[in-house]
């Protein structure tokens, strides 16, 4: 059986709602079980402000450095940021390896990055962080050997000046770029193919994977895990009336999600923002579920995605226990729906018919060879033959140009 990482987690609370920052405290805990770690104790201290020299007050740090040695603690991880500074003073105090929520995020994404384009801009967001520690991380990581929090680049970059660092970010960030204009090429033959593009967002492990699969043959990896999967991926979502959409699921968003992973994982992100319209994914059944929420929503507004129409997905209908959906236009699903994919379609089309303006087409007889490009660009939703005038009526939605 395999031996996982002890580690011990902890917070100061500053002018937080008691049960927001317990539940931020839950989420650190699943974060070390995604990166293969075990929580054995959690420590809270509420103060003013937060400790320059030790983020911690001298009685609490105690009580920590107590649990780390009754315990045989290998790791403390602190939910926020934390400096260098305040990094090397509790290493040298609690001779334990200690890092930051940032760093263990950085750590699940080296985890589960796959594709090329994923694993650089994981490389590109450890290097961001890791530059302003360099001078303490060398020493540190050579001490305490690896485990959470030393995925990616790791101790051999770090051996290496700043200069040759700097050299490594450069050169990553131009073949990221390479790979952008290759996705370039492919969004805009799906732009002239006039295909739907729809995008799935969402807090991570709203069942944004679940819900990709249920409507596609997609076969994604779908844990109950934050970050479980990472890399986009886009497959075909043919409607019934004949519309021809793709369905693409990006990487999950999440509280506080560290600025350098905002900023390597950009064009991903922003991937989103090339889509017609949005499936906001929601878990019914999360208690944290409005600020879950509240987290997507700013970070569309960030950058700039709030006028995408879009539809929320609250999944998890069974386990949710009577909770009350709060985002409209919505749909409320449980993956063992028989019906689940017309439930979604149903929903999608009526948010295409608010959004979309009407459209009225007369196709004569000799050129109805041309209808079912219109279906699979139109949202065409009667169709009539004219027997008097040998056309076919079309009624239905197209684009707004």
């Amino acid at each position: 059986m395999e031996n996982k990482e002890k580690v011990l987690i902890g917070d100061v609370q500053i002018n937080k709602d008691d049960d927001v920052f317990m539940m931020s405290l839950d989420e650190l805990s699943k974060l070390v079980e995604t990166a293969g770690g075990k929580v054995v104790e959690r420590v809270a201290q509420k103060r003013e402000a937060i400790n320059a020299k030790s983020v911690f007050g001298k009685g609490k740090l105690e009580e920590i450095s107590h649990l780390i040695t009754t315990n045989e603690i290998d790791t403390f991880i602190i939910n926020q940021p934390i400096t260098p500074n305040q990094r090397t003073y509790l290493e040298e105090v609690l001779d334990v390896k200690v890092i930051d929520r940032t760093q263990l995020i950085l750590d699940i994404f080296a985890l589960h990055a796959k594709s090329k384009t994923g694993k650089l801009q994981v490389e590109l967001a450890q290097i961001a962080y890791l530059l302003p520690q360099i001078s303490s991380m060398t020493r540190d990581l050579s001490r305490l050997g690896g485990g959470i929090g030393t995925r990616g680049p790791g101790e051999t970059k770090l051996e290496h000046d700043r200069r040759i660092l700097a050299k490594q970010q450069s050169k990553i960030k131009k073949e990221l770029n390479k790979l952008e204009e290759h996705r370039k090429l492919i969004r805009k033959q799906r732009q002239k193919n006039n295909v739907l593009q729809i995008g799935l967002i969402g807090y991570t492990n709203a069942g944004k994977s679940t819900l990709l699969n249920n409507l596609t043959k997609a076969e994604a990896l779908a844990e109950n895990k934050l970050f479980a999967t990472l890399d986009p991926l886009t497959k075909q979502f043919d409607f019934e009336v004949g519309l021809h959409a793709t369905l693409t699921d990006t990487v999950g968003f999440i509280q506080d999600l560290p600025t350098q992973l905002v900023e390597a994982f950009k064009s991903t992100i922003e991937e989103s923002k090339h889509m017609d319209i949005l499936l906001h994914v929601v878990d019914l059944s999360n208690p944290m579920r409005k600020q879950h929420e509240e987290t997507v929503f700013k970070l569309l507004s960030e950058l700039k995605m709030e006028n995408i129409p879009c539809l929320t997905v609250y999944t998890k209908r069974d386990l949710a226990n009577n909770n009350e959906p709060t985002l409209f236009p919505n749909v409320i699903i449980s993956k063992d729906d028989n019906d689940l994919k017309e439930i979604v379609q149903s929903a999608i089309i009526k948010l295409l018919e608010e959004n979309w303006q009407e459209l009225i087409l007369k196709v004569p007889v000799k050129d109805s060879y041309k209808i079912s490009k219109i279906k699979h660009e139109n949202l065409i939703l009667s169709e009539e033959y004219l027997e008097d005038e040998e056309i076919f009526l079309l009624k239905g939605y197209k684009r707004k140009y």
